[in-house]
């Protein structure tokens, strides 16, 4: 399984060029990169100057750099819909009327999540030791990233893994031919499930996949990294880096007009990076006077990026997003759950417990949290919030310790 790398950030930060660098450098260091383009407004071939298709084509003739652009309809057209045919055949026979079977099958968000498909399978089955994805801003990224897990929630609610009570219910309503037909669907469905089992698995191990996050200086954009990284945090998906682009070079001692706007202009930038703290490591390019385009100015990007460090850090060891911790015996015990998550003084925060699950919403994003198996007899006793993240109280209930 190659390593995959995902690029993104708001719209218009250079994150397609930066990807593409990065991907340059690993070629030119020796690995096999493959650079890979989710966005639907693609740009990588006119970053790399070279034509790319929806197949991995080598770019420049070194064996160690491809690149490709993903066409989400044609996945769509190939992979679904075939089992979109199956499913509306199911449901008319179950007496679903045709125009609803037909808006039952058409699932929010296939084309991306198909999408995302293909980078893992072409990451599992490929010749590179990394794949650099450049995906698209980051609003679409954090949706694409959360798919996986929200449309096999919506598989397992429409369309059970408890076969053979979905298949004693079609047999008492249509009869034997459809429960036929059900079995090639839930085989399909079956498979489809697989697939996002392996996507979540990937998403959430930092040593297949990690996240790199591009901004530009400005506190429009830094204050919406902040927020990515929560909602990163709050998925489980690991951000390996930051990178500020296109700073203004310093004008050292010169004089002018110019050099007191550029001056100016730096000073705010630097001020902007400087609020960014405890998010570790951030790394900088300056803007360039002509733009980067072609595989010898990407590597002088990247050299600037990463000078002689390795492009591709070493698998890290994540830290654990839930910690639990306590004392006391019996119903006189006291607990706490850490939920580790990089947050703001401005951050919206609600938990609510849904049965063994903790819901834990941060401005607007939803997640289960699974509760350990000590706290699934407790009570929420209480919750605050730091920078770190949120600790929450728990006591054991007394009705479930009689």
């Amino acid at each position: 399984m190659s390593r995959v790398l995902l690029f993104t950030g708001k719209g218009g930060v250079g994150k397609t060029t930066l990807s593409a660098a990065t991907a340059a450098s690993l070629a030119a260091h020796g690995r096999k990169a493959l650079v890979v383009s989710t966005d639907p407004a693609h740009s990588l071939g006119d970053a790399l100057d070279v034509r790319l298709g929806a197949e991995p084509s080598e770019v420049d003739g070194s064996g160690g750099l491809f690149a490709c652009q993903i066409d989400p309809r044609g996945l769509v057209d190939e992979a679904w819909g075939e089992l979109r045919g199956h499913l509306r055949t199911v449901l008319a026979g179950a007496g679903v009327d045709e125009l609803d079977a037909e808006e039952l099958t058409v699932l929010p968000g296939v084309e991306e999540l198909l999408a995302l498909a293909e980078v893992r399978r072409l990451a599992a089955s490929g010749p590179w030791e990394v794949v650099v994805v450049d995906c698209g801003p980051t609003a679409e990224t954090l949706r694409l990233l959360s798919l996986p897990e929200a449309f096999a929630g919506y598989l397992e609610r429409l369309f059970p893994t408890h076969r053979r009570v979905v298949r004693g219910l079609l047999a008492g309503v249509a009869g034997t031919g459809t429960v036929e037909k059900w079995d090639a669907t839930a085989d399909a469905l079956s498979r489809l499930a697989e697939r996002l089992d392996a996507l979540r698995s990937m998403l959430a191990d930092p040593s297949s996949c990690s996240v790199r996050l591009v901004l530009t200086p400005e506190r429009v954009v830094a204050a919406e990294t902040r927020r990515t990284l929560t909602a990163l945090a709050l998925q489980g998906i690991r951000v390996d880096s930051v990178i500020a682009n296109r700073l203004v070079p310093s004008p050292g001692a010169a004089r002018g007009a110019a050099a007191t706007w550029l001056r100016t202009r730096r000073q705010e930038q630097d001020a902007v990076l400087a609020e960014l703290t405890g998010i570790g490591e951030i790394r900088t390019v300056d803007h360039r006077a002509s733009e980067p385009v072609g595989v010898p100015a990407l590597l002088e990007v990247a050299e600037q990026l990463y000078g002689d460090s390795d492009p591709l850090p070493g698998s890290a060891v994540s830290e654990s997003m839930l910690e639990v911790s306590g004392s006391g015996r019996g119903l006189d015990a006291r607990y706490s759950l850490r939920i580790a998550l990089p947050l703001n003084d401005d951050t919206e925060l609600d938990l609510a417990r849904v049965g063994d699950d903790l819901a834990l919403t941060v401005d607007g994003r939803r997640r289960l949290v699974a509760l350990p198996s000590l706290l699934r007899r407790c009570i929420v006793t209480g919750a605050e919030m730091d920078s770190g993240g949120v600790t929450v109280g728990f006591r054991p209930d007394p009705s479930l310790w009689r």
